[in-house]
């Protein structure tokens, strides 16, 4: 399958019951945390290969890694977790604004609301694969924008905060800020996600040490571009 192609509802649901199944540790992710994990990698400061951020997603220690069939059950489940980080992507990339963050809905005393609580964690667990280099934007004139990520996401907040989260109300409330937020989170960075490292391509095919100079002087490589700079100027 693609990874251009979403996900079905059927394809949403096998991996969901992936992921809560006796083969992944208790540390797995869920989906929900699962989706805010790819947003912040999909839309932080740096861009992070799948081989770092993948095996985070099955908990924090190696041996958490899943017990997978065979390698086709292997290769399959991958396939769905990358389709889902694509989705992220190309809503980023196309509609931010149309951006969905996948949270929890509950009955409260006859009300429905959100609870954005495991789609923070999942969030922060992104930010902290490079914790240091999302200062910027706590630091900036935007910082606040990222509250309701803190107070529902952080390990630890203010005693005086928690009121802010323990209330279903309030809590649904912060959710509703969060999605709202998130496309301004998303520009913040646009201008200044660093680039993926790239390997550069030679043009011209290398020069041998004792090839002819290509810059036409007649003299052998060694001795003319490709020499020393002490050995150059003793051939003057």
């Amino acid at each position: 399958m693609q990874l251009e192609q979403p996900l079905s509802e059927k394809e949403f649901d096998e991996l969901d019951q992936f992921l809560l199944s006796d083969r992944c540790s208790e540390d797995a992710m869920t989906m929900d945390m699962l989706h805010g994990y790819l947003t912040a990698v999909a839309i932080g400061p740096e861009p992070i290969m799948p081989a770092e951020w993948l095996p985070r997603v099955w908990g924090e220690d190696i041996k958490d890694a899943p017990k997978f069939k065979n390698s086709k059950e292997e290769e399959r489940i991958v396939n769905l977790i990358m389709r889902f980080m694509n989705e992220v992507l190309v809503t980023f990339e196309v509609a931010p604004k149309e951006f969905e963050p996948l949270f929890v809905e509950h009955d409260h005393e006859g009300q429905t609301l959100i609870d954005a609580e495991a789609w923070c964690w999942g969030f922060w667990d992104g930010m902290e694969l490079r914790e240091g280099s999302w200062n910027e934007i706590w630091d900036s004139e935007v910082g606040e924008l990222m509250q309701p990520i803190y107070l529902l996401g952080a390990d630890e907040i203010e005693e005086e905060e928690l009121k802010l989260v323990e209330d279903p109300v309030k809590a649904h409330k912060l959710a509703q800020e969060l999605e709202a937020n998130l496309p301004a989170i998303h520009r913040f960075w646009v201008p200044r996600r660093k680039p993926a490292v790239q390997t550069l391509k030679r043009e011209e095919p290398k020069v041998g040490r004792n090839d002819d100079c290509p810059c036409g002087s007649g003299k052998k490589y060694k001795k003319c571009c490709g020499a020393e700079p002490a050995t150059a100027a003793a051939d003057d």
